[in-house]
């Protein structure tokens, strides 16, 4: 079972959605498609459709049509279900620091994945936990950044930052970007901070 997910309003995506569904009925796969794909890209399908809450539970992968963002907000998705399923990211003209795969290599990639030769690029997630009076105020789970920020008429933030017990600086600044790896090409990025290849154990903090 194959979940397709388009990013929204991607109107061009509707015919390669079909062509995509039918590739995957010949080989006896299932194509179930996000509600929200199929309404904001004008595709009309008798198909199962699901809320993106609820597709990552019913499906064994994802197939991503879009950018960057397309595919964070479905890792984030896949994330809060308590699912363990791949993500396979195509590149559909945006920002593709994360989509690598290319539309020419869309069936290619598939057939290798059916075939079990493609790799797992298994990628590092940040869980942050907002702390007020000695209670969890907020508990996420994210592929890319936490992102520490003034409101819109606050003044300078004075930051301390420490891992475990340990000192380790100061920051004075609008606010602070804790980036995993994969999220260095993300707000990181347009910070001014540096990229970092997926594969390093590490954090990035970069003030805004």
């Amino acid at each position: 079972r194959v979940g397709l997910v388009a990013k929204a309003r991607l109107r061009e995506a509707a015919s390669l959605l079909r062509e995509i569904a039918k590739w995957l009925d010949e080989r006896g796969i299932d194509a179930i498609f996000e509600d929200e794909t199929t309404r904001t890209s004008n595709f009309k399908s008798e198909r199962k459709q699901l809320s993106k809450t609820a597709l990552p539970k019913a499906v064994d992968m994802i197939l991503v049509l879009g950018g960057d963002g397309t595919l964070l907000a479905m890792a984030n998705r896949i994330v809060q279900a308590n699912v363990d399923i791949p993500i396979l990211a195509v590149n559909f003209g945006s920002l593709g620091f994360l989509t690598e795969i290319t539309l020419p290599e869309l069936y290619p990639s598939l057939e290798s994945v059916l075939a079990g030769t493609a790799g797992i690029d298994h990628r590092h997630m940040l869980r942050s936990l907002v702390h007020r009076q000695n209670k969890v105020h907020a508990d996420r789970l994210t592929l890319n950044d936490v992102v520490i920020t003034k409101g819109a008429l606050a003044s300078i933030l004075d930051l301390s930052v420490s891992v475990r017990d340990q000192f380790v600086t100061r920051f004075r600044a609008d606010g602070l970007i804790i980036s995993s790896p994969t999220g260095s090409t993300a707000y990181n990025l347009a910070a001014g901070g540096p990229i970092v290849h997926p594969a390093v154990e590490a954090l990035v903090l970069t003030p805004i």
